[in-house]
């Protein structure tokens, strides 16, 4: 079975054109929403969970200009030269890492706002992203990017030579990289519930640390396979490095919190 992508263009009127990678981020990030909301209710009925529905547009906005403010920080030189293409979020050019990061944040401080458990909502929150990254992965399949090294596998990925990096232009097809992490986000997601069965009442936290450990093993696996590096730093991608760190994090969390817990027995 060989994958190829239709086009990155879904329609265009007059000039404008809307983007396939447009569509599936935001229907990533509505499924990811409903997810987190249905997740925090159940878990925690006795909230104003009403209250959760207020501040996740503004959850997805820090989260998604987090993205973008990383991925250009990460592109130093050329946004130094264009920074208005800094502006320029159409022409695609997001770091899950810099949402992550920048979304926690934003979730801390928009739960003390409103008045919420923190670790509460970002224990729905990482339930509900886990399944956003797995659909939002397929954007990049519309946009023939984020695919690994040459391969002749049964489910390599077609990549148009205008899409390939200069090595590897006598090349056609690679590892679909895209579709390697939508399905481990699945299983993280599917792991992450039996971490809320489980924990979501006597120790909260505990599912938002599985998840940077789970996700960021996903991603070390995934870029021992990707061509794409934003940034090598002493040739190691950025993306490692921080994957490491967010792992040691996660580690370092669970521990505390069960620490914590084993004080108050």
């Amino acid at each position: 079975m060989t994958f190829q992508s239709p086009g990155d263009i879904l329609i265009s009127i007059s000039g404008f054109s809307i983007y396939n990678y447009g569509i599936i981020l935001a229907f990533a990030c509505l499924v990811g929403v409903y997810i987190a909301y249905k997740i925090f209710k159940y878990y925690n009925p006795e909230q104003n969970y009403e209250k959760f529905w207020d501040f996740s547009a503004y959850a997805l906005i820090i989260g998604f200009l987090g993205a973008r403010l990383y991925y250009c920080i990460l592109n130093p030189i050329y946004y130094f030269q264009n920074p208005l293409e800094i502006l320029n979020f159409r022409e695609g050019g997001l770091s899950i890492h810099g949402g992550i990061i920048t979304g926690i944040i934003g979730l801390i401080l928009l739960s003390k706002k409103y008045k919420l458990p923190i670790l509460n909502v970002l224990d729905s929150f990482v339930c509900g992203t886990a399944i956003a990254q797995s659909i939002g992965r397929w954007g990049n399949f519309f946009n023939s990017e984020a695919f690994g090294y040459p391969t002749n596998l049964p489910w390599k990925l077609f990549i148009p030579a205008s899409q390939r990096p200069p090595q590897y232009l006598n090349y056609e097809y690679f590892h679909p990289t895209f579709l390697y992490e939508s399905i481990l986000d699945i299983l993280v997601f599917i792991i992450l519930l039996q971490f809320m069965n489980k924990y979501a009442k006597t120790m909260p936290g505990i599912t938002l640390f599985a998840y940077l450990i789970l996700y960021s093993c996903v991603r070390l696996f995934v870029e021992t396979l990707r061509i794409d590096s934003a940034l090598n730093i002493s040739g190691i991608p950025i993306a490692k490095i921080i994957s490491i760190i967010l792992i040691m994090s996660g580690i370092m969390g669970i521990a505390i919190i069960i620490n914590k817990k084993n004080e108050k027995i």
